[in-house]
């Protein structure tokens, strides 16, 4: 399903998911607002149910962006079954899994709203109800599974989310007035919980990118094809660990040895790509020398077995070279 490895496309998912729960949060807000009867000098109601109705849209929207994104990269590569079918993805299976629910749940409410006034009015509000199901798997999701969920600004927007739905919320419940001293308690309350949470049992500390120094599982496939007089041997592969790589390592062989190589390690998700020479061949390895744009230079080693299949395991070094 990974078609591609430009950063782009990263960045991409990571924004349209952030934006999609800024803008459900919104119109959450917004609808527990209007229920609650909250009224505005400045907002007429119609004006508030139409910016609803049309958040409601751009959260769609978002999600599927931030869905097809994902799906076309290979920082974190998913199958389709593994975009369609909660906790079935290996990365964060449970946390992803609710990301998955969420949007589902997201399709069917649209489908409820499409078809509004061929439902019964009791069926369509209780459905309404939703909307706050796919926030709260929403938040959990994104402060589980995001791979920005620790950054001070992102942690502090996840707090302030959860402190202004739960204070309205409890508005809405009549628990306590919106402009009471409870509300505002409860507010810092959940502000401080969020935070406490992001920061410290779902702490995320990535690790940097292009690494100037890894081990790392080796997975991928060696392709042959050429001449009498001349052959290309390629392998082609992925480094899994903390330091997602791709590899690509090519051998133009003549009648009297190696006429030329190649090696090439495209660092993800940033895309930088690390160009070099193969400089010693064994017969499940290979050691090489690359330079990335800004002109240092890194050893490769890779050593593997060959599976049944065709394809090899193994792992994958870099270092700073001298």
């Amino acid at each position: 399903m990974h078609l591609t490895s430009s950063p782009v496309d990263w960045y991409a998912a990571r924004a349209a998911g952030i934006a999609a729960y800024v803008a459900l949060t919104i119109v959450l807000s917004l609808g527990l607002a209007m229920a609650g009867r909250a009224r505005s000098d400045r907002w007429p109601k119609f004006a508030v149910e139409d910016v609803h109705r049309f958040g409601g849209l751009l959260v769609g929207w978002l999600v599927t962006l931030h869905v097809l994104t994902i799906a076309i990269d290979s920082y974190l590569p998913f199958s389709l079954a593994q975009l369609l079918v909660p906790f079935a993805s290996r990365y964060r299976p449970l946390w992803t899994g609710l990301g998955i629910a969420g949007a589902e749940l997201l399709v069917a409410l649209a489908l409820t709203n499409r078809y509004r006034k061929r439902l019964p009015h009791r069926l369509w509000r209780r459905a309404h109800y939703l909307n706050f199901a796919v926030w709260s798997v929403a938040t959990l999701h994104g402060i589980g599974a995001g791979t920005d969920r620790s950054a001070p600004w992102l942690a502090v927007l996840y707090a302030v989310a959860v402190a202004v739905v739960l204070a309205l919320l409890a508005w809405r419940m009549r628990i306590v007035p919106l402009r009471s001293s409870g509300a505002a308690l409860a507010a810092a309350g959940a502000f401080a919980l969020v935070l406490a949470l992001v920061l410290g049992p779902f702490r995320h500390d990535p690790h940097a990118w292009n690494a100037a120094s890894f081990t790392e599982p080796l997975t991928g496939r060696i392709l042959q094809s050429g001449v009498p007089t001349e052959a290309i041997v390629s392998m082609n592969g992925r480094g899994d660990g903390a330091q997602k790589l791709l590899v690509r390592a090519d051998l133009l062989a003549g009648r009297e040895g190696l006429d030329a190589t190649s090696l090439q390690l495209e660092y993800l998700p940033s895309g930088v790509v690390c160009r070099g020479q193969v400089t010693a061949v064994g017969s499940t390895s290979f050691s090489g020398v690359c330079r990335l744009p800004s002109g240092e230079a890194r050893s490769v080693d890779a050593s593997w077995e060959l599976l049944d299949d065709g394809t090899v395991s193994g792992t994958i070094r870099s270092a700073r070279a001298a």
